[in-house]
């Protein structure tokens, strides 16, 4: 494939996505330093490198692209960048979700941790004086022994599973009705279902798809069913949470929460789980930030290349896998 290739961000995306050398890297295989979408004639565009900022294609824009035969997107979700126009047209579409995987699951691997020693609840109460002595003795501490359960055998799940298997005597359950027992084994991890999973972690990360069947999956019920001073963890999406739910449960002291994303998100200054001190919240950070952002250009600009010159593709998105995926 050869054509005219644009670019469709933010232009402070583009500045954060590509350093000099991708730069470099971009001018030498699109032929122009930039060529964004909405500067001048964009009829032959053949392939569209998008990111953060860019606008959803829809019919109305594929026509201005009669050319367009694929869209390179350097970041992880396309939910609002696609349209069936897209997939009726045949044009294929690649992501990089598989780089921006890459520092959810350290975060979320660093919580767990973190969680296991509750170093935010100590980081939300610097005022309270307290001694080694004070909870040296206590149960809820510590990392051996302890069960780790996974909402969703996702790319970043999947990552955080691995990461997971360094730790000494931590067991590690998956609830995921796509994936089979064996791709869960294989990974270090036991798969459940749900139900049968929460009465047996200590920590419950989340990694489901923001979809209409997973609205509220943790609710009420799930966090009922949760031992005793487990913690919730999320770093996916807050569709997933029943935040009511969860405030009841941590306002309580039973449970404690690490949310990176809410609902919405972020939370308004007044939300009742701001008050808490069980309950850290970060401004959805878990994600490709600052320097983490070329990883998604460098996974762009291989399928750009591989495009060019008939390799291939590392990211490719399908209308099935949107039924499955963010």
């Amino acid at each position: 494939m050869s054509g005219v290739i644009r670019t469709a961000m933010n232009p402070e995306v583009f500045d954060l996505l590509f350093d000099e050398s991708r730069l470099q890297r971009l001018h030498a295989l699109a032929g122009a330093t930039r060529l964004p979408i909405d500067d001048g004639d964009i009829a032959g565009t053949e392939i569209l490198l998008t990111s953060w900022g860019a606008p959803r294609l829809d019919a109305g824009m594929l026509r201005r692209m009669p050319r367009l035969r694929a869209v390179v997107h350097a970041a992880g979700s396309v939910q609002g960048l696609v349209s069936e126009e897209l997939w009726e047209r045949g044009i294929t579409v690649t992501s990089a979700a598989d780089a921006n995987a890459v520092p959810v699951a350290e975060y979320t691997f660093a919580s767990i941790i973190l969680a296991f020693k509750r170093a935010f609840v100590h980081m939300r109460t610097p005022a309270r004086v307290l001694e080694w002595g004070d909870l040296v003795g206590s149960r809820r501490y510590g990392s051996v022994g302890r069960t780790v359960g996974i909402v969703g055998f996702s790319r970043i799940g999947r990552r955080v599973v691995r990461m997971l298997g360094q730790l000494d005597d931590v067991r590690i359950l998956v609830a995921d009705p796509f994936v089979s027992p064996d791709a869960v084994e294989e990974a270090g991890a036991e798969l459940l279902p749900l139900d049968e999973m929460l009465g047996q972690v200590d920590v419950l990360s989340l990694h489901a798809p923001a979809l209409p069947e997973t609205r509220h999956l943790i609710g009420a019920a799930q966090l009922a069913a949760l031992r005793d001073g487990a913690t919730v963890i999320n770093t996916a999406r807050g569709w997933i949470l029943d935040h009511e739910a969860l405030y009841a449960e941590c306002a309580s002291g039973r449970l404690d929460a690490l949310l990176d994303v809410t609902e919405p998100d972020p939370l308004p200054a007044d939300a009742p789980l701001r008050a808490l001190a069980n309950v850290a919240l970060t401004p959805h950070i878990a994600g490709s930030m600052g320097t983490e952002a070329r990883r998604l250009a460098d996974s762009a600009l291989d399928d750009v290349e591989a495009l060019l010159r008939g390799g291939r593709l590392s990211g490719v998105i399908t209308r099935r896998d949107m039924e499955l995926s963010a």
